[in-house]
């Protein structure tokens, strides 16, 4: 039996090894999701994976050649793309999920190419550009090719990427948005997508809550995440824990921002309070 501690366990262990399975992660935080998917569905998945590999030619060529092959097989002949109406669904933030409706998030799209491009060989990145996740080929400072998944695949210049971060921020693209993408830096972005989709939705604090926790198991993570998961264990009527971990959280930030601290403090007192 694989339950929710196994993967708590799994994960943790996962997200602290020397180079993070980036897919295995991904698939673990779908099986929070999806309690079915277990053990052996996580293995089909990179089973997909690597069929998907199998497919590509053998060393095609420079960046725009792996790009425009990654292109083809899996924005055309697999139609792996995105719509407007997949922010709208949690099943876009699961790899597994994406994997069979070849639809999601820009992120998990572009997680599908980063794991078949690297079990083929090609030199390939994450690009986690404000808004929208792209994938690169090559070196980021030197010949490189960037695409989009979420657009099957479209080749994007240097004023297309630049396009992009200015309709998300209204900033011009700076050099540093185009570094590689670490693979637990692309899980938190995930978690993240997941949190922000259950927050908008006041009935699915379970999601939020379950997002938050695989966040707090990654190594590195903002404080902030602390608070968040305090306050959500109130909300779903945990006063005596939520109270205890506002406290906690007032303690860490006292020393740097003690009004907020108070607070913070004051928001446990009340938690507490609705234990009479």
């Amino acid at each position: 039996m694989y339950d929710s501690t196994d993967r708590r366990r799994h994960f943790a262990e996962a997200a602290r090894e020397e180079r993070p399975d980036l897919a295995l992660l991904c698939l673990l935080v779908g099986a929070e999701a999806d309690p079915a998917l277990d053990e052996a569905g996580i293995d089909a998945a990179q089973i997909e994976l690597d069929r998907l590999a199998g497919l590509l030619p053998f060393a095609p060529g420079g960046p725009a050649a792996w790009a425009s092959a990654l292109a083809r097989l899996l924005g055309e002949r697999h139609d792996f793309r995105g719509a407007p109406a997949d922010y709208r669904r949690l099943e876009s933030s699961l790899l597994h999920e994406v994997l069979r409706r070849r639809r999601g998030l820009p992120i998990l799209l572009s997680v599908v190419w980063l794991e078949v491009a690297r079990r083929a060989g090609a030199p390939v990145y994450g690009v986690a550009l404000p808004g929208h996740f792209v994938i690169g080929f090559g070196e980021p400072g030197g010949e490189h090719a960037l695409v989009d998944p979420f657009d099957g695949g479209r080749a994007l210049s240097a004023d297309d990427a630049a396009l992009l971060v200015t309709g998300a921020t209204g900033a011009s693209l700076a050099p540093a948005l185009l570094v590689p993408a670490e693979p637990l830096e692309i899980v938190l972005r995930v978690l993240n997508n997941i949190r922000a989709w259950a927050a908008a939705r006041p009935e699915r604090t379970d999601v939020q809550l379950w997002a938050v926790e695989l966040s707090l198991l990654l190594p590195s993570h903002p404080a902030k995440l602390r608070y968040e998961h305090a306050q959500l264990l109130v909300q779903r009527g945990d006063f005596t824990g939520g109270a205890a971990e506002l406290e906690e959280y007032a303690d860490v930030i006292a020393p740097m921002e003690p009004s907020s601290a108070e607070t913070v403090r004051r928001q446990a007192r009340a938690a507490r309070a609705l234990l009479n």
